[in-house]
């Protein structure tokens, strides 16, 4: 693993605070900001574009008992994001007719579909509003208007590149439209979701104060918001930060019933919940629901009051993410084999692109995820299967699509590459009817195609990363932020450092190099099968126990009065008080 400093220059290096020289690396501009973030801060919602034309028509529709329709993603954002918007409009007006609709991950795909929309007007709905998904649905959007739904279509997905149509519909709110004047463009689905709520609140009331029962509404809802930004990997800055900052801290004392149930049977009830314990705890678990079952039932969970059905939910969702382990498991060491046997670990081939008729679609994202960290380089995998009944397709390939997603590295955009090489798989029959799309992120994306298209897109794809990526970037990289001493790691100088928090995207956690530590005394593994190891080191005067996660294999490595350069994330235990550092790599030191 190769090591990079984040920074350079004397910040980069030693004396001076620790805390300031790590802000120094980070180039915060505004620190008093940074380190004492507001509910002030956030954006005026009516400054994002369509955002008031939205709000009346939904705020009109809830007060004439005109059926609304919230049509979600099945993953974190789209489920918090449905769950905002469902909660917001029963509570301002507690007879608004307010259903939900989230599609079948497997059976319907993302995103808006004409068929649903369609049975959504037949079942009386007049208003379909879009939460995490739309930007690019131009024909759904046609389907909504020809089946006489005003569709309000609420995203932050990539928009349409120039020159290329967006959806008709009756609004269309997203931080990145062209000509937007928002302040900030990296909100996510349940962000945008949020400021739309809050604006409904606005608007009911006639003023920006708003009722205490609405205002204590509008924070417990800011902790779902929480739960989308940090598990739909937006960057943690700008508002971002302080919708995490504040919405995590809210989950500890949220009204939400079943909120409360998922941190219960996440095992975090009583503590301290951070975007650590969302992105692997909490995250997973509502994302299961989607990627094994019906992400509905998450939804449910956040928008009942019956604790008895929360719990049930809840203890559901334990059951789907233990599969989604054992099947993201089986799909990972398949991957690793293949991409290896392809030639797609080495420099030959810069990107992963697989497809395999048993892999799960709605578990091959994660793995995607575990492919780049294990090898430094974009991938997409894609199940290969039969079309359904009425699934249009471009013919020719025995009447088999691959659906699937694709994740990438740092300073690669996924989202881009896929484009340039979009003609190998988008194809119109004549009738209009389209053949394979995309949609997502810079650094992820979903995506669906002509089976016959695969090989053809693998090719253009994997030269497309062949030309935009160099052997050093397919290194697997550590960044650290500065050096410093173990005589620095005082437990005031960590809490002062995790102020810096909440970690994720564009602000991850803290990390320190330290040069010329000696391990003191025997490592010790410890856990239930000794899976991990506790490393004391020492420098001077100054010595620490540092916890070394499932790096048991490497015990040799740490000799008793061995000189070494390490990396660590600092920590201080919950149990003990103490500083107790996280290991994440180690070599010999040159002294």
């Amino acid at each position: 693993m190769a090591w990079r400093a984040r920074g350079s220059g004397p910040a980069a290096g030693g004396g001076g605070d620790l805390v300031e020289r790590v802000l120094g690396v980070r180039a915060v501009a505004d620190r008093a900001a940074f380190l004492g973030p507001s509910l002030l801060h956030l954006h005026d919602p009516s400054a994002l574009p369509g955002l008031d034309r939205a709000a009346e028509r939904l705020l009109a529709a809830a007060k004439a008992g005109e059926p609304i329709c919230i049509y979600g993603d099945y993953d974190v954002d789209g489920i918090t994001a449905t769950s905002i918007l469902y909660r917001m409009l029963r509570a301002i007006e507690p007879g608004a007719q307010v259903s939900t609709y989230i599609p079948h991950r497997v059976e319907e795909g993302y995103g808006l579909n004409s068929a649903a929309l369609e049975e959504i007007a037949a079942g009386g709905a007049k208003v379909v509003v879009s939460v995490d998904c739309g930007i690019t649905a131009v024909g759904p959007a046609a389907a909504a208007k020809d089946a006489g739904l005003d569709l309000i279509i609420t995203d932050h997905h990539n928009p349409p590149g120039e020159g290329d149509p967006v959806p008709g519909c009756f609004a269309l709110v997203h931080p990145r439209l062209p000509g937007s004047a928002y302040p900030f463009g990296e909100l996510c689905g349940a962000g945008v979701a949020y400021k739309l709520a809050w604006r409904l609140a606005t608007m009911h009331n006639g003023s920006d104060k708003v009722a205490d029962g609405v205002r204590t509404l509008l924070l417990d809802l800011l902790a779902l918001a929480a739960l989308g930004t940090v598990a739909d990997v937006v960057p943690l800055v700008d508002e971002n930060r302080v919708i995490v900052r504040f919405g995590l801290s809210r989950c500890t004392t949220t009204e939400i019933t079943g909120l409360t149930a998922l941190i219960n049977e996440a095992g975090l009830l009583g503590e301290k919940i951070d975007a650590e314990g969302v992105g692997f705890r909490l995250g997973p678990m509502l994302n299961a629901s989607g990627r094994m079952g019906h992400a509905r039932e998450a939804v449910e969970l956040f928008i009942t009051e019956d604790r008895a059905r929360a719990a049930e939910i809840a203890r559901g969702l334990v059951r789907l993410n233990e599969e989604r382990r054992a099947t993201q498991l089986t799909i990972y060491e398949q991957a690793c084999a293949l991409a290896e046997a392809g030639g797609m670990t080495g420099d030959a081939k810069r990107a992963i692109v697989l497809a395999h008729e048993d892999w799960h679609p709605g578990v091959v994202g994660i793995v995607c995820s575990r492919l780049v960290e294990t090898y430094a380089r974009p991938a997409i995998l894609m199940q290969r299967r039969p079309a359904r009944d009425g699934e249009t397709i471009g013919g020719g390939a025995g009447g088999f699509v691959c659906t699937g997603s694709g994740r990438s590295i740092d300073g690669f955009d996924l989202h881009g590459a896929v484009g340039a090489c979009a003609d190998v798989f988008i194809k119109e029959d004549g009738g209009g009817n389209v053949s394979g799309g995309f949609g997502g992120h810079d650094v992820a994306i979903g995506l669906r195609m002509d089976a016959a298209c695969f090989g053809r897109f693998a090719d253009a794809f994997i030269e497309r990363a062949n030309t935009g990526l160099s052997p050093d970037d397919l290194v697997r990289t550590a960044k650290y932020d500065c050096d410093a001493t173990l005589a620095e790691l005082t437990p005031d100088c960590v809490k002062r450092l995790d102020r810096l928090a909440p970690f994720g995207r564009s602000n991850p956690g803290v990390r320190l190099r330290l040069r010329g530590v000696r391990v003191d005394g025997r490592a010790e593994p410890f856990g239930k099968t000794g899976a991990h190891l506790g490393v004391r080191l020492r420098q001077g005067d100054a010595f620490v126990r540092t916890v070394a996660w499932k790096w048991a294999e490497h015990l040799p490595r740490f000799r008793s009065g061995q000189l070494l350069d390490v990396l660590i994330e600092p920590k201080v235990s919950s149990w003990s008080g103490r500083v107790e550092p996280v290991l994440v790599d180690a070599r010999e030191s040159a002294g």
